[in-house]
This record gives C-alpha cells, structure tokens and sequence, in this order.
C-alpha cells in the first residue's frame, strides 16, 4: 500500500529550548497542531523515549473526530523528537513516523520536519497544507517572549 512524506522546513524566532517544550505539553501541543478549522485535545502524553500520547482533532464545522496515537521514539532534548501515528479509523491503516530537526541559528530556531508514512487515503498535498498551517500557530505560540 503506498504511503506519502511531507518535508518542511521553517525558521522560527524563538530559542530551541521553547519549540521542543511546544511538542511535548499537551496544553501547547492542542493548541498549534490541528490545522485551521480544527480543535484539539490530547487525551494522553508520556513524554520519554518509549512513552506515547492519544489526541483527537474535532472539525469545528461538522463536529466530527478523528483520533490518533503513537509513541515517542527519540527525544534529544532542543534537538530532535522522532515518534510514530497511528489513526483510529481502519479506512487510515499503517503508522506514520514524524521528525522534528531543531538548530539554534543567529535568528531562533530552524526546524525540519519529516512525516512520512502517510496514508494513501489523505492527499499528500493536504498533510502538507495541514502542517504548514499547524508551523504558522507554533510559531504564534513560542515567538512571543511574555515576560512572567
């Protein structure tokens, strides 16, 4: 069964250490990754290597869920997270592996992100349309620096 990859890569104002917090707290991770028109939650994290997480994202328009989950793989800390995807639904069968690339440049953080696996059902133009929404509300989330 053929499956699609996604590569992206973005330069983001804000230190390593904040983007890699992103991915790993469930409160932040609801909030950027669903794409546009989404909500999410995330019903379970474990953040270590051999830990997982579940999450959902909700269509705001017409209220219906797709859920997912998986485990992480590698998690170098302000450097590399590596995990895999597994949907609920039988009609999006195989596990996706994403990895996230973190460099701490003159300006931020650049960061790639590789998903691959995805399944033949969802148009590879749309995973990445989806992720480059998702990158525009990380980067919402970690650039501003709020003094506490």
């Amino acid at each position: 069964m053929p499956t699609g990859t996604v590569r992206l890569h973005r330069v983001l104002r804000a230190p390593p250490e904040r983007v890699y917090r992103a991915f790993l707290t469930p409160d932040a991770m609801a909030r950027w990754l669903p794409p546009f028109g989404f909500t999410g939650s995330v019903h379970q994290m474990d953040a270590r290597v051999g830990g997982g997480y579940r999450m959902s994202f909700t269509n705001f328009s017409t209220g219906h869920s797709h859920s997912f989950g998986g485990s992480y793989r590698e998690l170098v800390p302000n450097e590399r997270l590596r995990y895999t995807a597994s949907f609920d639904d039988v009609n999006l069968p195989g596990e996706m592996q994403t990895t996230v690339e973190l460099k701490q440049v003159s300006c931020g953080t650049e960061i790639s992100v590789v998903q691959e696996g995805i399944p033949e059902m969802i148009p590879t133009e749309m995973c990445y349309l989806g992720w480059q929404e998702s990158l525009v509300q990380l980067a919402q989330l970690v650039e501003p620096d709020i003094p506490g």
